[in-house]
């Protein structure tokens, strides 16, 4: 399970700070005494799940580490609608000014954590475990792939680097290697990374039938039907762990996931996942 760091949570937060007041939040200053405290609560419109919590107590100690905070849910945990995420009770200028930057974090993790959620629960009578991909928001990866986590979803690899997956390309440009691009690439792999998972992306049995003799770790099914997806399924009979890709929406999850495969990767959890409905409302005496 990917985990958030102090270190990424401090830098992501410095960062998005720093895009959003630029030389200084001018309505804010112009209109608020620079003693004046207040109160404020983060409150779910809708029911989802929440992630993203410690990005926003992150956000309101940037600006004035003094700053109360409470939080009232774990991240991971499923709230209704009207459900209070967390108090916080301080300056009023740095409650204003992180308003926007900590509920933008909140709002875009819950809304991934949410989706997730949505698809595990699709196929809960299945063995079959939901992936996210590296589809992500540019220099958001850790903590988009958090949010899966949070929604009860898994990691495929983080990058580049821990894992390795021959896709379509790769064999495109090995298509004259012998004695066939797959058991090539394999091979090229194994002599490189010995310490790495072998995946490989096919998209026929045949394919498939060169992947498992080559020793693949993992076989990545692309954009096969339920019924060829059986097949192939069938064809490795367990002597590879298996992976469907590829057109996967709530509808269809379900089918794919009851043709026995142990993987299915879904892009559209951090690609898609549409934010959800989070206010921060502040208190009256």
């Amino acid at each position: 399970m990917e985990v958030l760091t102090s270190e990424n949570v401090r830098h992501a937060v410095q960062a998005a700070l720093a895009e959003d007041i630029g030389s200084g939040d001018a309505t804010t200053q112009a209109t608020i005494p620079a003693e004046s405290t207040a109160r404020a609560v983060m409150v779910a419109r809708e029911p989802l799940f929440v992630c993203g919590l410690a990005l926003a107590e992150a956000v309101f100690r940037e600006l004035a580490p003094e700053m109360k905070l409470q939080r009232l849910l774990d991240d991971g945990k499923r709230a209704d609608k009207g459900t209070v995420l967390l108090r916080a009770q301080g300056s009023t200028r740095a409650l204003l000014t992180a308003e926007r930057v900590a509920l933008n974090f909140v709002q875009r993790l819950s809304g991934i954590a949410t989706l997730t959620a949505q698809f595990v629960e699709a196929i809960r009578d299945t063995r079959a475990k939901i992936l996210d991909t590296r589809k992500t928001t540019p220099g958001l990866r850790h903590f988009e792939k958090y949010a899966v986590a949070c929604g009860g979803g898994a990691n495929h690899r983080t990058g580049l680097y821990d894992q390795i997956l021959i896709k379509d390309n790769h064999l495109v440009a090995l298509k004259d290697a012998l004695p066939n691009a797959v058991a090539a690439a394999i091979l090229k792999a194994r002599e490189q990374f010995p310490h790495l998972e072998v995946e490989v992306e096919v998209d026929t049995l045949e394919q498939a039938t060169q992947a498992l003799e080559a020793g693949a770790d993992i076989i990545l099914l692309d954009n096969m039907a339920p019924a060829l997806l059986r097949q192939a399924v069938a064809l490795i009979g367990g002597k590879a762990r298996t992976e469907a890709s590829g057109g996967v929406t709530l509808q269809n999850v379900s089918a794919i996931a009851k043709t026995g495969v142990d993987y299915i990767s879904i892009g559209a959890l951090t690609h898609s996942a549409r934010s959800v409905d989070i206010a921060l409302d502040f208190e009256h005496d």
